[in-house]
């Protein structure tokens, strides 16, 4: 089965509510109907739309028929000064409903029932209220709904219940295009418990995710209520609802007390009066007596829902004015522009619209993976969570050193027997990938010292003389993170210029590398200019699919010699020039250059380059904070390349994106140059919260998830790579559109650079920014390197989704380019 749904667009100007149960036979159709009649009744003229997703034992039991005659009995003897119409719909039923239980399956009904209740008096006018109830789905057996679509062959799919969901709350109701928008309620009421699974086996708090609706939750006021009801509460937290208030039945055992003790008053809880197990007038006594705390509830939940539409009204505002962005320049930002998110969902986040009358809820999928981070679907970020939840509540956080626990041995073993799989020894945990970096460079540079016998002497070591100069050899175009050693090891750029890093020095052999990408259907290779004045005899070959770059025949081409003769010639020039200096490393993004513009470099190259540095005994680190775990198809990029680092760095979907980790692996050589009697010797590198339990608890579900051929339909058969999930017609066709320069797919990422003028391209370039914004309007949240625009998904995405994604895009970039056109022409 593929990953569970998207958030739901909808909209949220109206209170609109979850009521969850703790245990099934809790009272939440008595709340639903005590809280129907206080709204209806609380203004001249309202609306309650009450839907029921599932019901089973139908249609002897019917919550919706129960609200629908309870309530038309309430009116008829409160005598209200008002007139209340009342509809009963039910959508489908299962065949053993109708009588045709050897066919199983839904049966499209559509049951209508209505009437209309009370009068109207000269002071109401033509005021009118409405009560309007829906059942969705409907079973005959009166057991757990996965057991009735079992045994009644009538089976139900998650999406068909969202989306049913999703269209009622589309419909417009009586009172939705005039009055207040707090006039207009709509509860959906779920069936058993928080935790009750739905048709397809799906637990309703996941089932229900997409909507993120505020929650009510009925509690149990009976004898063991206290543990159910704080069970459910935090089965709801932990899945991300925001539960308003907790209403329970009065046994007389003031579990209300217990409650709001553990709560420590986070949450409004209310006590109904006991209901009689023989009422003697049909519960109006009952609903008499409950009255005030339904006002109460009431209440509480239409200040819930102001507060909630007022802080996503102030929040893009209030973002500008106090909020310092990475990599934004505010002056280019307008209010209006700024992405208000509720929450994420999967791979979508769900974003905050006011459009025109109506405020929103919308889907976005997350095209740039949020800095390159997320992988989870829904499935894997609610097991993130509960492995999470548990680290806290077992660690909390407890300092490294000389420390072991659970989470950091076993994640130390699966990257180990993962990434590390075949070279390295020792793990080395930090926080985030520049840092990770850094820590790499360290080592690189003391094996280099090791290895060459490069110590200074001790006196100007203890005055802090720099007797010794140490430089890398990295590639011009890459980036590996912000921080200020980190950025010495990368080529001159508009991230080092002096506006950003005025102690910028470059450290470093920068060589160009020869790249490649997709144009007119056909892999080619783009020499740089260096390589061009190069004299050779051959043609520089292109290729029909991406795999031909990587195979190993290519070590036996015209280029190889040329790619060895240029890398060897440049060391050359350099040792020449530097005497003092020593190339004290070598370190590589390995396939993509990623923040350098998605730029996909000839494997070949990269190979030959570490060869030649091992030769030469210069430490090989690669940057895999981008490429590792899946991102580029494989779970190291080291397995493209062909070749093994001596040091790797790893981050982002390390933790699946849940929360920030890295991971620096060497060799036992590298671990070996620290090892000794001395503690200054030794690594003096570290941070407050370094292997951090919650991080290693996130990366060690997130790895054995993202492998697991099981949990991933993504991975191939035979385990070792993702399954292409970009359509390569679909790639071919985009490559070879006038307005596209170039294209590169692969694994998770698809990356389009636009043709646009000498003035346009390049980070800074806003070329891109309406085509962007556009996309947003659309559903597709992107965040462009200048001119390239780019969708990336996660290891567990179907292509499916990708696809339809790719079909948009380039939909978009057609259009855009339409339009530029038109406008050259007008001017």
């Amino acid at each position: 089965m593929e990953p569970s749904m998207a958030p739901v667009e909808m909209e949220i100007s109206h209170p609109t509510y979850i009521i969850w149960g703790s245990n099934t036979s809790v009272g939440k159709t008595l709340v639903s109907t005590g809280l129907a009649f206080s709204v209806l009744s609380s203004t001249l003229s309202s609306t309650f739309l009450y839907l029921k997703p599932l019901q089973t034992g139908y249609p002897q039991d019917s919550d919706a028929a129960f609200l629908y005659c309870k309530l038309s009995e309430i009116f008829q003897t409160t005598h209200l000064e008002q007139c209340l119409s009342v509809s009963n719909q039910v959508l489908h039923v299962s065949g053993s409903v109708v009588g045709d239980d050897d066919e199983g399956g839904m049966r499209n009904v559509n049951l209508f029932q209505e009437s209309s209740i009370g009068f109207v008096g000269e002071e109401a006018g033509n005021s009118n209220s409405h009560l309007v109830c829906k059942t969705l789905y409907c079973w005959k057996q009166a057991i757990s709904p996965h057991l009735a679509a079992q045994r009644e062959n009538a089976w139900v799919e998650d999406e068909q219940v969202v989306e049913s969901l999703r269209s009622c709350f589309g419909q417009r109701l009586g009172k939705d295009m005039c009055g207040r928008k707090e006039d207009v309620w709509r509860v959906v009421e779920t069936a058993g418990g928080v935790a009750s699974p739905g048709p397809s086996g799906t637990l309703q708090c996941d089932l229900y995710r997409p909507f993120r609706l505020p929650s009510i939750l009925v509690g149990d006021g009976r004898l063991g209520g206290i543990s159910g009801t704080i069970s459910a509460y935090e089965t709801l937290k932990l899945r991300g609802y925001d539960v308003v208030a907790i209403i329970l039945e009065d046994h007389g055992l003031l579990n209300e007390i217990s409650l709001l003790s553990y709560l420590r008053n986070r949450v409004r809880v209310f006590v109904m009066p006991l209901v009689p197990q023989d009422p003697s007038n049909g519960l109006m006594k009952w609903f008499n007596d409950s009255k005030k705390v339904f006002n109460s509830l009431r209440d509480v939940m239409l200040t819930a829902h102001l507060e909630r539409i007022q802080k996503f009204r102030d929040m893009s505002t209030k973002a500008g004015d106090i909020l310092w962005w990475p990599f934004t320049q505010h002056g280019l930002v307008p209010n209006d522009s700024v992405t208000v998110i509720d929450s994420r969902c999967g791979e979508n986040f769900a974003v905050y619209k006011a459009c025109e009358d109506r405020e929103m809820i919308v889907p976005q999928f997350d095209a740039c993976a949020s800095w390159w981070t997320q992988g989870p679907d829904t499935t894997l970020q609610i097991e993130l969570a509960r492995d999470m939840g548990y680290a806290t509540a077992r660690y909390g956080h407890v300092m490294f050193p000389e420390n072991v626990y659970e989470p950091v041995l076993h994640c130390a073993d699966l990257l180990l027997e993962g990434v590390g799989k075949g070279w390295a020894s020792r793990v080395f945990f930090s926080d985030n990938g520049s840092t990770a970096v850094e820590i790499a460079l360290k080592m690189a540079f003391r094996k280099f010292s090791c290895d060459h016998n490069i110590f200074p002497n001790a006196i100007n070591e203890c005055l802090g003389k720099k007797s010794v100069e140490f430089k890398v050899i990295a590639l011009s175009g890459s980036y590996h993170g912000d921080t200020l050693g980190a950025m010495e090891a990368q080529a001159p750029s508009i991230y080092t210029g002096f506006l950003q890093h005025p102690w910028y020095s470059g450290r470093g052999l920068f060589l160009d590398p020869p790249t490649v990408f997709l144009r007119h259907a056909k892999w080619i290779i783009s020499m740089p200019k260096i390589m061009e004045l190069y004299k050779w005899d051959f043609e520089v070959p292109s290729f029909d699919h991406h795999k031909e770059l990587f195979h190993s025949s290519r070590d036996s081409s015209d280029l190889f010699q040329c790619y060895t003769t240029y890398i060897t010639k440049q060391l050359s020039q350099f040792s020449e020039e530097f005497e003092a200096t020593h190339i004290g490393a070598v370190i590589i993004e390995p396939v993509i250059h990623a923040a350098g513009g998605m730029h996909m470099i000839d494997p070949l190259f990269q190979r030959i380059l570490v060869n030649v540095c091992r030769k030469g005994k210069i430490p090989v680190i690669f940057d895999e904070v981008f490429t590792g775990f899946w991102r580029l198809g494989r779970e190291s990029a080291s397995e493209l390349l062909g070749c093994l680092p001596d040091i790797a760095c790893y981050a982002k979907l390390l933790t699946g994106g849940i929360i920030p980790l890295a991971a620096t692996l060497a060799t036992k050589a590298i671990f070996d140059a620290y090892n000794g009697n001395s503690k200054i010797k030794a690594l003096l590198h570290g941070h407050s919260y370094s292997a951090h339990a919650l991080g290693c608890t996130a990366a060690c579900k997130a790895i054995s998830w993202f492998k697991n051929p099981s949990l991933n339909l993504n991975i191939s058969t035979t385990g070792v790579e993702l399954k292409e999930i970009w359509d390569n017609d679909l790639l071919l066709q985009i490559s070879s559109h006038s307005s596209v320069k170039r294209v590169v797919a692969l694994g998770t990422l698809c990356a389009i650079e636009l043709m646009a003028n000498a003035t346009n391209v390049g980070y800074a370039s806003l070329y891109a920014s309406s085509l962007v914004q556009k996309f947003r309007e659309e559903g597709i949240y992107m965040r462009p390197l200048g001119n390239v625009v780019y969708l990336m998904c996660g290891p567990c995405t179907p292509s499916r989704i990708c696809n339809e994604l790719l079909s948009k895009v380039y939909t978009g970039i057609k259009e855009f380019v339409q339009c530029q056109s038109a406008k050259y022409l007008q001017t």
